[in-house]
This record gives C-alpha cells, sequence and structure tokens, in this order.
C-alpha cells in the first residue's frame, strides 16, 4: 500500500513537470513573461540549436531595454552631453580660430545670422539654417563651425582639437554631432530625388502612410535593397541575391562616380526605388555610405525588419534605437552565408520579425518629428554657447543670412 502511495506521488511530480514545461514552451517574447522554472523562451527546443547565440541576444536586449521619455526631445540628451563633455573647461578664441578651416563658419549676432560668403555645398548650407532661422529669437550670441562634409573632422588621437560640428562621426572622433541638412534639404541626388532627398517632414507622412496600408502578411517575403556601390561592406549581400533570388532582392545602382559595369559588380546597373516601394517587402537592408546612412530612417517607417550593417558610424538619434529591439545588428564583416543565415532565422521566427518591425516604426514615428529635430538644435546650441569663454564679435568677411 505504501509502494503504491509513493507511486502515486512520483507520477504526480512527473504530471505537473511536463505541465511546467508546455507553460514554458507557450511563454511568449511578445510579452516577455517569465515561465516558472526560470525559461523565458518559448522556443525552448531550439535552446540548443544553430539559433540559441540570437534567442539569448534578443532576450537580454529586452531585459535591459526601457522606453526613453521623449518629453523636449529628451531621447536625445545624452548624445549633446557626451559630445560637449570634452569642452568642460570652455572654449577660447584661439581654439576656434584654430578649427576654422574645417568647415563653414557661422555667427548668430544679435539674433541675426551670419554666415561665410562662400558655402562648399549651397543646399546643405541650406538645410542647416532652416532649423538655425526659426530660432534665433530665443539663442544668445555665438559662432561655430558647422562641417558640411561628409566625414567628420577632429580625430581623437591627432590633428588639431576644437569645436566642430558635423552630422555623423564613429567613436574615434570628438565632432559634435547635429541633425543633418538633409531634413530639409540636400542629402544624396539621385533621379528620384534629383535636388537631393530632403523634406523629412514629407518623407515621413508618405511612408507612414504607406506602411499602415501594407499588411505584415502581404510584404514581400524577400530581403531588398537598392544603392550604389559606396563600400565592399555591401557585396556580400549582393552575391547572395544572385545566388539565392528566391531569398534576397539586392542590386547595385548608378551613382555619380560610376563609369562601367564594374562599378556595380559586373552587372547592369537597376533603376532606383523609392523609400516608399521599400515598404512592399517584409525584410530590408541598411549600409553605412561615405559615413551614416540617410536612409537608415525613412526604412525604419516602413513596418519591415531592418537589418542594419556596421555599427561605427552614428547620428545624435541613433542612441535611442538598440538592437534586437528596433533592428536587427549585423556585423560589417559578414559573410553571404552570415547574412543568409539572418534571415533564415526572421523568416522562421515571423513574430519576433513582426514584433522588431513595429517597434523600428514606433521609435521613429514617435521620436524624430521635425519638432524633435528643432528641440535638438535649440538645446544643442543653447548648451554649446555657454561654453564659449570669450565675446563674439560680428566677423565683418561674413555675409547676412537672415
Amino acid at each position: 500500500m505504501f509502494l503504491k502511495l509513493l507511486s502515486y506521488i512520483f507520477l504526480l511530480f512527473l504530471i505537473n513537470k511536463f505541465i511546467v514545461l508546455v507553460k514554458c514552451i507557450e511563454c511568449s517574447l511578445e510579452d516577455n513573461k517569465k515561465c516558472t522554472n526560470g525559461f523565458e523562451n518559448k522556443y525552448i527546443e531550439e535552446a540548443n540549436t544553430k539559433y540559441s547565440i540570437i534567442f539569448k541576444q534578443i532576450e537580454e536586449a529586452r531585459k535591459t531595454f526601457t522606453t526613453c521619455n521623449n518629453t523636449k526631445c529628451s531621447c536625445y540628451a545624452s548624445v549633446i552631453e557626451n559630445d560637449l563633455k570634452i569642452f568642460g573647461d570652455g572654449i577660447d578664441k584661439a581654439m576656434m580660430e584654430k578649427v576654422a578651416s574645417k568647415g563653414t563658419k557661422y555667427q548668430i549676432i544679435d539674433h541675426h545670422l551670419y554666415r561665410d560668403k562662400n558655402c562648399m555645398f549651397p543646399s546643405r548650407c541650406s538645410g542647416i539654417e532652416h532649423f538655425i532661422i526659426k530660432l534665433l529669437p530665443k539663442l544668445p550670441n555665438m559662432e561655430l563651425i558647422i562641417n558640411t562634409r561628409d566625414w567628420p573632422q577632429i580625430h581623437k588621437e591627432y590633428g588639431i582639437f576644437g569645436p566642430v560640428f558635423s552630422f555623423s562621426k564613429t567613436g574615434d572622433y570628438h565632432d559634435i554631432m547635429y541633425p543633418t541638412w538633409s531634413f530639409w534639404e540636400g542629402g544624396p541626388a539621385i533621379s528620384l530625388y534629383p535636388r537631393g532627398i530632403g523634406r523629412w517632414d514629407q518623407h515621413r507622412e508618405e511612408i507612414g502612410k504607406v506602411a499602415n496600408e501594407t499588411a505584415w502578411e502581404n510584404k514581400i517575403l524577400k530581403a531588398f535593397f537598392r544603392g550604389s556601390r559606396t563600400s565592399q561592406e555591401r557585396d556580400a549581400l549582393i552575391i547572395l541575391s544572385r545566388e539565392n533570388p528566391e531569398l534576397v532582392d539586392a542590386k547595385y545602382t548608378k551613382n555619380q562616380a560610376w563609369k562601367s559595369d564594374a562599378d556595380t559588380l559586373y552587372a547592369s546597373p537597376a533603376e532606383e526605388v523609392t523609400f516608399t516601394e521599400h515598404c512592399k517587402y517584409k525584410y530590408l537592408f541598411n549600409f553605412r555610405g561615405v559615413a551614416a546612412s540617410f536612409r537608415f530612417k525613412h526604412i525604419l517607417l516602413c513596418k519591415s525588419v531592418v537589418f542594419h550593417v556596421g555599427h561605427e558610424w552614428l547620428e545624435f538619434f541613433y542612441s535611442a534605437l538598440k538592437p534586437w529591439i528596433h533592428y536587427v545588428p549585423v556585423d560589417s564583416n559578414s559573410r553571404k552565408e552570415d547574412l543568409k543565415f539572418l534571415i533564415e532565422f526572421m523568416k522562421k521566427h515571423d513574430d519576433v520579425a513582426k514584433e522588431i518591425a513595429q517597434d523600428g516604426f514606433k521609435i521613429i514615428w514617435n521620436n524624430l518629428k521635425m519638432t524633435d529635430i528643432v528641440c535638438y538644435w535649440r538645446k544643442l546650441l543653447l548648451k554649446y554657447a555657454k561654453l564659449l569663454k570669450y565675446k563674439v564679435k560680428k566677423d565683418p568677411n561674413l555675409i547676412r543670412i537672415s
């Protein structure tokens, strides 16, 4: 009798363990529930498979992620603090003179804006000035050097030191990041956008509308990319597309430097594609160009999964974007096999892909409005002005812009 009772108790124990295991398998990555025995992954059967590393990275990202509070563009406040920290002892006139050749000189005097007579890229200067002019009534006197080239100017290890504003940089530079000119004007000039992509406010509405009208289930089940061959990092995806056209649709287009098919990896250049056409595809690839990619924010609005290649190049808003939450991180030296692995993972785990796509859309839609751009410029210039240790006098060589 006693042995029968023990056997009955042991059977109940096994049944209970089985129920717990079933519940763990049902746990969802969507709500990040914790199972009673410590498992947090509904894909428990795959925990020891080839995808285990990805699951761990996703789980860790979700454990540590907190949604930013975008009150008064505070999502990006740390960027301003970090960029200006090196100038904490103040900026003197001699320091400014050292870096004068690194960009276009601007002055704000008595709520008027002045600039060097010659601007290397007029449309870029115009895009920058659009935002500064809006803020003139609230800005104190100051002068600043704004770099309109693609490449940052103040390297941490060599060269001169001083405050230079650049739209993009890597961790190797002291440049102060500002919102790129292309939020209003300029940007890459292609046949579809001959004067540059510009007008983020318009693109934002157009892409957002198409994204909301395109059901997730109706998106084309392929990874997609169109762009010129500005770096060899893109080659692996192009080759993968040629070998696996059912999985990837990636082709090179012309740019200003195109001379022959050799510049498009020995294939005829493809037609350019609008941002809204990208939204037809479920998986989109983003690569850096000469510096940070101008298209990143646009394709994140498609409600498609964005595979962001490389982590070195930054714009001011990148700090709010988290890998495995808002996009799929991809190493810049990835082989075609690595890319295929990641794409196949997302195809196999559609619910994970959909959540990343939706979160990528939300972070841009909610936190990168034109009002956020103006807000960032205002905070940046006001904090920068407080670092100037000298009284700014009008430079007679500058022309008045506004």
